[in-house]
């Protein structure tokens, strides 16, 4: 099992994530692996919505693609952790055990994703630019105006 934190360098800023290998190791696999592999480099934050969450992790930034190291969709692994307030690291989704690469960070606590959504790391360093993310503007679909991406991410 790999471990450390995971560091995004984003066009706001850096976010420091801190990953729960205990509670849910095949994403935490899946999300380290991609990273270090260089799978988020310059890959948009192609969803953002106030007071919600911040989205990404689809290198076509559509919002409808990406893989995971597995090579297909793989299956969630709810815990206990819920997604209690601002800066939970959880797994997008299109319903059940369809992971793949996409990611989000919540804004605010998001009680209706819980059992639903594979929480599996929060932000330890960098709530401000993630929130200051939560703020941009977007279009009626939720896309940022002006592009917000990962330029790299590292382990630290």
């Amino acid at each position: 099992m790999s471990t450390g934190n995971i560091v995004l360098e984003t066009s706001m800023g850096e976010i420091t994530i801190e990953l729960y290998w205990t509670e849910a190791p095949r994403t935490c696999k899946n999300f380290f692996e991609l990273a270090t592999r260089g799978y988020y480099k310059n890959v948009k934050l192609h969803r953002i919505i106030h007071e919600f969450m911040i989205q990404g992790g689809d290198p076509t930034g559509t919002g409808r693609g990406g893989e995971s190291i597995y090579g297909h969709k793989f299956e969630d692994e709810i815990s206990s952790l819920r997604h209690t307030g601002a800066g939970v690291l959880s797994m997008a989704n299109s319903g059940p055990n369809t992971n793949g690469s996409q990611f989000f960070i919540t804004l605010a606590p998001t009680p209706h994703l819980d059992k639903k959504h594979t929480v599996f790391g929060r932000v330890k360093k960098g709530m401000g630019v993630v929130k200051n993310m939560g703020q941009v503007a977007t279009d009626k679909n939720d896309r940022p105006l002006d592009d917000v991406f990962i330029r790299n991410a590292r382990v630290e």
